[in-house]
């Protein structure tokens, strides 16, 4: 998983601008309101930064917090958001992942909802890929659930959350929200898909493991550093 990475030169205030800048995209693209946060591991560490409880849109460089796999603050001021556990227990789970995004995406929740996986059907949904469904409701605020969501995630870049949302993952926090954006594109165009096919999902015909695969590598690189340039541009 290494679609797009960051520049070797950029330092940890480069990192910092591009979590606040990717929790900016997460509003202005409608995957968040008031809640959600998109998180970003510091190279080389079990530690992340993460916005403190506010709104995506009010995510700052200045004001990130420091928080570290086990659920501790150890630099900024404020409370972190209440799910912090999602992003801690990730990390600690996948060392290959150095940013996650947790989002209310819309069309995600509608997926979720019919118990449905997202499963792509068009190339840019091929970069998230399936996307397993977490059943249980709720917040994630323990430890415990959070180990559980990560369980679910396994080797994946996406994962539904019931009635919830999603989250999202990548080998840079650049990375993780262009795949939240993909997956809630690609939930939209299934729940349309679906609508198109009277109901029946046997009728849709989604990529197999294998296209989903090979489209995936096509889209390395390049085509996505230009879609983080187009979605960063919004904001």
């Amino acid at each position: 998983m290494s679609y797009i990475q960051r520049p070797v030169s950029g330092g940890i205030e480069e990192l910092r601008q591009d979590v606040a800048t990717a929790n900016r995209i997460a509003h202005a693209t409608g995957l968040v309101t008031a809640f959600g946060h998109v998180s970003a591991r510091v190279p080389g560490s079990d530690r992340f930064l993460i916005p403190p409880r506010t709104s995506p849109l009010l995510a700052r460089p200045e004001s990130l917090l420091v928080m570290d796999c086990e659920g501790h603050v150890l630099e900024g001021e404020g409370r972190p958001n209440s799910e912090f556990w999602i992003h801690a227990r990730i990390y600690a789970a996948r060392a290959d992942v150095a940013g996650v995004a947790h989002v209310h995406s819309p069309a995600c929740v509608v997926l979720g909802q019919l118990g449905l996986p997202a499963r792509p059907l068009h190339n840019s949904g091929a970069v998230p890929g399936d996307a397993p469904l977490f059943d249980r409701v709720g917040l994630i605020r323990t430890r415990e659930l959070g180990d559980d969501v990560a369980g679910t995630l396994g080797e994946r870049r996406s994962m539904l959350l019931r009635g919830h949302g999603a989250n999202a993952v990548g080998a840079s926090v650049r990375e993780a929200i262009v795949i939240a954006c993909l997956l809630e594109e690609s939930a939209r165009l299934q729940l349309d898909a679906l609508a198109a096919a009277g109901g029946d999902p046997g009728r849709i015909r989604f990529f197999h493991a294998e296209e989903a695969t090979r489209v995936a590598a096509e889209l390395e690189g390049p085509p996505l550093e230009r879609a983080w340039e187009y979605y960063a541009s919004l904001v």
